[in-house]
């Protein structure tokens, strides 16, 4: 049957009340009393929309879940390495950023062993890191990405993420002035970024390396090719090299 509009509003709202509270209190820690009073009804009013305090939790996992995987999911076989490696980590960022309840309410299930949620760990979840990683060992493959686990990979983008907000408190403390907290999640996803790309080989000076070994490999000229990249790179007035010459 299907619901009306006055439903879907109180169902919501219980869903944020249990996010405030499932996020602070852990899922044995709730009650479905506590729920009912953020949410401003009465035990039995609640009761009417969600039955148990497992129908809540469960609601809210699944809805954290399908959000925080679509980045996983846009994961593209046909881009370039470095753009989809910084652009999930920055979209990860910006989910630390946007939705630290939901991360905490996550890490809270995790760290109580995933009863809630172990089936969908060990299936949904699996699946989907299993085809992504299959993405990164095909650009390993094809020499756009230097050899790596892509599993210990992935799960490295997601703890240095989510650490910016499950820790965010800490992290605000360290950093101090306030013109660099304001600027924090801009400033991980650059240096983030930055790291993967350089111990993954797929930034732009690695680009440039392989550019000129697959040049090499075809034939071409070594000293052009040197002076071609050197160029690219905005060097000036390199000197031509000898026929023959050595180091």
């Amino acid at each position: 049957m299907r619901r009306t509009r006055i439903q879907e509003e109180k169902e919501e709202l219980i869903l944020e009340a249990a996010l405030d509270v499932f996020s602070v209190r852990g899922f044995h820690g709730s009650t479905i009393d506590q729920i009912a009073d953020v949410a401003g009804m009465s035990k039995p009013n609640l009761l009417y929309y969600f039955r148990t305090k497992e129908a809540m939790h469960r609601a809210l996992i699944d809805r954290v879940l399908e959000n925080w995987l679509e980045p996983l999911r846009a994961f593209d076989a046909e881009g370039d390495p470095e753009e989809e490696v910084r652009s999930y980590v920055r979209r990860k960022l910006e989910m630390a950023r946007d939705y630290p309840r939901e991360s905490r309410l996550f890490a809270n299930e995790i760290l109580q062993g995933a009863p809630n949620v172990i089936d969908i760990l060990k299936g949904s979840l699996k699946d989907l890191v299993d085809e992504k990683a299959e993405v990164i060992r095909a650009w390993i493959r094809g020499g756009k990405m230097a050899d790596c686990d892509p599993h210990h990979l992935i799960f490295s983008i997601w703890s240095t993420t989510q650490h910016y907000a499950d820790f965010d408190v800490q992290v605000q403390a360290v950093l101090g002035p306030r013109n660099v907290v304001a600027n924090r999640f801009e400033d991980a996803a650059q240096f983030l970024g930055d790291l993967f790309a350089r111990g993954l080989g797929i930034g732009s000076a690695h680009k440039g390396c392989r550019v000129a070994i697959a040049a090499i490999v075809r034939g071409l000229d070594p000293a052009k090719i040197v002076r071609h990249l050197a160029s690219r790179a905005g060097f000036r007035g390199l000197p031509r090299l000898r026929k023959g010459a050595t180091s």
